[in-house]
């Protein structure tokens, strides 16, 4: 390779490596895969998987509590005899940012079903930037911050983390990674858990 290849190649990886590094200083990056990953749940490629997985039959731990974004305290004992939604999240999380918007049109159009609860809690470790990001966005789904710390039945190993609890206390759905799950089957699929 001549010097002027070598040179033009360098100067290349350099543009290339200065982009990225701009979007990482300047925080776009998680917004900009967010922006990615949320063109391709709208594809519907990625939707949830409803057979039994790992932790579905387990019972859920009620133990716990979170704070919402106006501070106030939400206890998870207060869920017992309900579905509920639950979504473990944090604001630098770009699958997160992806699914959300997705979940903020199933809440939509569930939010009348009685006994139907979500919580979407934040995990960011800074309280303020979890409520800065949810409070600079329209969704309207019930939110929280991971204050106190998560239980047993919530930790996981990766986020996005959804899971779904009947009103008997069972896990009846669970899955980390984003997911479209605004779909008729999952809408048929939270509905149906309380008959």
């Amino acid at each position: 390779m001549s010097k002027s290849t070598i040179l033009k190649e360098l100067k290349s990886w350099g543009l290339i490596l200065s982009f990225f590094a701009f979007l990482y200083f300047t925080g776009l990056l998680p917004v900009i895969q967010g922006g990615i990953q949320s063109a391709l749940l709208y594809t519907g490629l990625i939707t949830p998987k409803l057979e039994q997985v790992d932790l579905t039959d387990q019972r859920f731990d009620y133990r716990g509590k979170f704070l919402d974004f106006e501070g106030k305290e939400i206890n998870l004992a207060d869920y017992r005899g309900k579905t509920l939604f639950i979504n473990l999240w944090a604001s630098w999380c770009g699958p997160c940012r992806a699914e959300m918007p997705h979940i903020s049109e199933l809440f939509k159009k569930v939010k009348d079903q009685p006994n139907l609860e979500f919580l979407l809690i934040g995990l960011d470790n800074d309280f303020e930037k979890s409520k800065g990001f949810i409070q600079s966005k329209s969704w309207a789904f019930p939110t929280a911050h991971a204050s106190y710390g998560l239980n047993s039945s919530l930790q996981s190993e990766s986020i996005p983390t959804t899971l779904v609890v009947n009103p008997q206390g069972k896990i009846v759905f669970y899955q980390e990674g984003m997911s479209n799950f605004n779909t008729e089957e999952f809408r048929n699929f939270l509905i149906s858990q309380n008959k």
